[in-house]
Formats: C-alpha cells, sequence, structure tokens
C-alpha cells in the first residue's frame, strides 16, 4: 500500500513538472523576441528608417522652443533589469514639458492617495485641447484630467510642502529619482515660459474661483512653469519611463521612487490622455501608455517589460513628435510588445 501510494505521488509530481515546464516554455516562447539582439536590431532600424523624416515643426509658441536644434534625434530603450539601448543623440538636453505632468501625478497619488487625483482633479479626458479654459467652465472645475494644463496646475498645488520652495525641490527631486540622477532647470525655457503664461494664469485663477486650486494659483503656475522647464536627454527619459515599467523602481539605481500601487494608477491616465487629441489613435495602434511634450520628448511605457524613449522636436498638429511616435511604434511592433496582442492558448 505504502509504494501504492508512492507511486502514485510521484505520478502527481511528476505531472505538476511538466505543467510548469510547459506554461514557462510558453511565457519563454510568448517574450523570446526581447533579446538583446533583436531589441539592439529594432531600435537601429527605427533609427535608420526615420532618421531622414522631415514633416513637424518645433513649437514656437514658446519662444525658445523654436530655437531648439530640430535635427535631434536620440532613441532610449530601458528594460526592467537595467539594460540600456540607445542610438542616435541621447546627450543633447532639451525641457521636458508635458511629460513632466506624468511624474507631478504620480508624486501626489504617492502621496495622497489615487483618491486624492480623482476626487480633487479628476481622470477622465476632457474632450478639449490641452490648455481649454471652455473645459473647465463646462465642467465647473471638475474632471480637469491631471496631463492636460488645468488639471496638471492643480497638481503641483496639491504637491506636500509650505510654501513654493519646498514644492518645487519635491517635484524636481521625484524627477531626478525617476531619472536616476540630478536633473536642473533649463533656465533659459523657464524665463521664455514665465513671461508669457498669462493663460495659465487665467487657468489657475478660474479653478479658484471653482474651488479646485489647493495653494496660491500665481505661485502653483509658477511651480507649473518650473517642472515644463526641467532638462532631460533621451537616456533620462528612457529611464524614467522604465521606472514606471518596473511597478516604480528605478531599474538603473535599484531606489523605489513611488509604488506599484501609484504606477498601477499613473499608466491608465497616460492611456487615456498622454497625446493631446491623438491618445485615442495612438493607443489604439500600439496598446501602450506614452505621454508627450512640444519639446519633443516622448515616452512609452510597456508594463513590466521596458520604457522607451525618443527625443525629436519637430512635432504634428497635435503637439506630438512626428519620429517619436513613427520609432516607437515600429519598435513596439517589432517586439511584438502590445500588451494586447494576446497569443491563444494552444
Amino acid at each position: 500500500m505504502k509504494n501504492l501510494n508512492l507511486d502514485k505521488n510521484l505520478r502527481i509530481i511528476f505531472a505538476v513538472l511538466l505543467c510548469f515546464v510547459f506554461i514557462s516554455g510558453n511565457a519563454i516562447a510568448q517574450s523570446n523576441l526581447l533579446t538583446k539582439e533583436n531589441i539592439t536590431a529594432a531600435v537601429k532600424e527605427a533609427y535608420e528608417k526615420y532618421k531622414n523624416v522631415t514633416e513637424g515643426k518645433n513649437a514656437d509658441y514658446i519662444k525658445e522652443l523654436a530655437n531648439v536644434d530640430p535635427n535631434i534625434f536620440g532613441i532610449a530603450l530601458v528594460t526592467t533589469d537595467g539594460e540600456v539601448y540607445t542610438v542616435g543623440d541621447i546627450e543633447s538636453m532639451v525641457s521636458i514639458q508635458s511629460v513632466s505632468k506624468v511624474f507631478t501625478m504620480a508624486k501626489v497619488i504617492e502621496e495622497q492617495g489615487y483618491k486624492a487625483v480623482e476626487d480633487q482633479i479628476g481622470v477622465d479626458a476632457t474632450g478639449e485641447v490641452f490648455n481649454s479654459i471652455t473645459a473647465i467652465e463646462r465642467m465647473r472645475g471638475k474632471e480637469i484630467n491631471p496631463l492636460v494644463n488645468p488639471g496638471a496646475i492643480a497638481s503641483t498645488s496639491l504637491i506636500n510642502g509650505s510654501d513654493s520652495a519646498s514644492k518645487w525641490a519635491s517635484i524636481l527631486q521625484v524627477h531626478s529619482d525617476f531619472a536616476g540622477r540630478e536633473l536642473s532647470l533649463n533656465m533659459p525655457v523657464y524665463i521664455s515660459e514665465a513671461g508669457d503664461n498669462l493663460r495659465n494664469q487665467a487657468i489657475a485663477h478660474l479653478l479658484l474661483a471653482y474651488g479646485r486650486m489647493y495653494f496660491d494659483p500665481v505661485q502653483a503656475t509658477d511651480i507649473y512653469t518650473k517642472q515644463c522647464a526641467i532638462n532631460v536627454n533621451a537616456k533620462d527619459a528612457g529611464i524614467m519611463a522604465a521606472t514606471l515599467s518596473n511597478g516604480g523602481v528605478n531599474p538603473i539605481t535599484k531606489k523605489m521612487v513611488v509604488s506599484p500601487e501609484t504606477v498601477k494608477y499613473t499608466l491608465p491616465v497616460m492611456s487615456t490622455a498622454g497625446l493631446y487629441d491623438d491618445s485615442g489613435i495612438w493607443f489604439y495602434h500600439t496598446g501602450v501608455p506614452a505621454k508627450s511634450g512640444v519639446g519633443g520628448c516622448l515616452i512609452a511605457v510597456v508594463p513590466g517589460k521596458f520604457g522607451i524613449a525618443v527625443i525629436s522636436p519637430p512635432l504634428d498638429k497635435a503637439g506630438n513628435s512626428v519620429k517619436g511616435q513613427l520609432a516607437i511604434e515600429y519598435i513596439i511592433n517589432q517586439l511584438n510588445a502590445d500588451p494586447y496582442l494576446i497569443q491563444p492558448s494552444k
């Protein structure tokens, strides 16, 4: 009887091991494309394929951005295990602009919880342009979204800190933690924007009138203007995206910048409002959360696998980097990295 029971147990163990091997093999098969060789090839191919694209033009409503070299083109892909793949110009610095909204939003979620963003700002897409005043009036200050200007200014006002200096220091530090190095302010861009941000000041005061501004509106607008002028290069932005992909842990420094729960609530907002008016078509084509900025930076996050960034200043009519969109979509397709590309079970 003991021998029979032993044989039965061995059969069970053997069956479990077979299932484990099958499941592991299936998972490995699905990730076969994410090899060093394939990633290197995809990144280089994207660069070569799109380096001569001439469509788009620099943002010029911020005077300093019109002067940025339009030929800057760099790609950085960073995996969750800390492998870095780069091609092109990854050293030139540009102002992060609206990509900063992602990381300030994440900081608010980390400090005050996801309900603070949901209840005090809103997370639905507004259906209006990024700096819309009519969206505020229509919604009476509610549902203004952290990834468009009204919600982003409200986000800065929610950052912990007793005064403007402490709030700004906190925002700069979290961006630096995401990048894995100390970032700095692009002073010429900041001065250029600060001298011409009357619309954002109007937005902040209107939010105050609706009870949706949580700090002095002039100072909150100034903090927001500063965060948009933080300097990054393609590698910085790639590491920042990879930190989100890695559940809030920087894959280079190994520092936990935000919690996995914070990332869980950050990525869906990127999915629905990350590329201005073209957020839907971007997500339809790629299936990955992304965020663009009018300085030419575009980041995308493939959860649990890698983050990717492109810097190329010429923008399309929606305000998104032309080469950035082309290159990232190409790489995602080449690596079968769209999370919604589901292979049927065999």
